[in-house]
């Protein structure tokens, strides 16, 4: 549906995307996810034409945008961060003048705006002005003329931004609607928005795409290893001594706990599950386990590990794609 190939936009001397390259398959919802300034805002604006790339290529259904720009369009419905409305018209004006700007026929256009206000719930407020509007209905506005003409895709640059929690599940439940008969991609900096919403998550950090899998996919190749937190009745040096010759423990680390206890944190090797031999090794040596919980990366983890830090370029840095893990090379 969509293919994106070595996408780079630069700056002067700096460089906001940096050869950029993936797939986005159609009926899908797909989250592009980032902390602000990870150059999510300036791929959207290439990938809908708004801006050039200085190297790189953007197909949408088989049409480049930079050599087929109007075809291109034509199958693409765009929401940017701050919806282009104006403010003196009605919600009715807006959209007309909308659909005139998209070639809506005449004798389609009163039903394609009849349409894009009842999927968005915006038919009660047609005949008002939009500076009138409160900001969450504006957004619905903005979603309405991001659907006009039945586009295959939906792209949405940060959706909910600036709405209430109560504005923010409306619009929520909108792009789900939506999903139903469209390719979306939604573009986030929340975590919560992007899990609660998307089939696909792809993570960018400064420029680079540094994981593209399913949520749950992110969360099985991250949890390559687990933390045991560990209290057991007993002392803690024999505790390590039992530790040390379970098969797959990595780690032991202090933890603090009451008297006559002891607490500890134990790290597994790459993809080792130790419960069960810790228990055994445990009860066998004699030391009663009063508690034993294993901790896996969320979601907010591995947002955390894949865009913290330097510049890709300068640290050896995980890349996760559709359940392959790579290292990137060192420049």
């Amino acid at each position: 549906m969509i293919e994106v190939t070595n996408l780079t936009k630069r700056y002067g001397g700096h460089t906001a995307v940096d050869h950029l390259s993936f797939r986005v398959e159609k009926g899908q919802i797909y989250g592009f996810l980032g902390p602000n300034g990870a150059g999510k805002s300036t791929t959207m604006n290439m990938i809908t034409g708004y801006i050039a790339p200085s190297e790189g290529t953007v197909s949408i259904d088989g049409k480049d945008i930079q050599k087929e720009p109007e075809e291109a369009r034509k199958r693409i419905g765009y929401l940017p961060e701050i919806p282009p409305l104006y403010a003196e018209m009605t919600v009715g004006e807006y959209l007309d003048f909308a659909a005139q700007l998209k070639k809506i026929p005449a004798a389609e256009r009163k039903a394609q705006i009849d349409n894009a206000m009842e999927m968005t719930g915006i038919q009660d407020v047609r005949r008002r002005l939009i500076r009138n509007l409160s900001k969450g209905y504006r957004q619905r506005v903005g979603l309405a003329q991001a659907v006009l003409g039945d586009p295959e895709v939906i792209i949405l640059d940060e959706p909910s931004v600036g709405l209430d929690p109560k504005q923010i599940i409306e619009i929520r439940d909108l792009i789900r609607r939506m999903g139903e008969n469209h390719t979306v991609i939604l573009s986030s900096h929340i975590l919560s928005e992007v899990s609660a919403i998307c089939d696909h998550i792809m993570i960018i950090s400064h420029g680079q795409l540094v994981a593209s899998d399913s949520p749950e996919g992110l969360k099985k190749l991250m949890n390559h290893s687990r933390e045991l937190q560990l209290t057991v009745k007993g002392g803690e040096e024999e505790l390590r001594d039992v530790l040390k010759k379970v098969t797959g423990v990595s780690t032991v680390e202090h933890a603090e706990a009451e008297e006559g206890f002891a607490s500890v944190k134990v790290g597994s090797e790459e993809n080792k599950d130790i419960r069960e031999a810790v228990f055994y090794a445990l009860a066998e040596a004699g030391l009663p386990i009063m508690e034993m919980t294993a901790r896996e990366e969320s979601l907010e983890d591995i947002f955390l590990e894949l865009t913290s830090g330097g510049q890709p370029a300068e640290k050896e840095q995980r890349k996760i794609f559709g359940g392959k893990r790579k290292k990137r090379e060192e420049k």
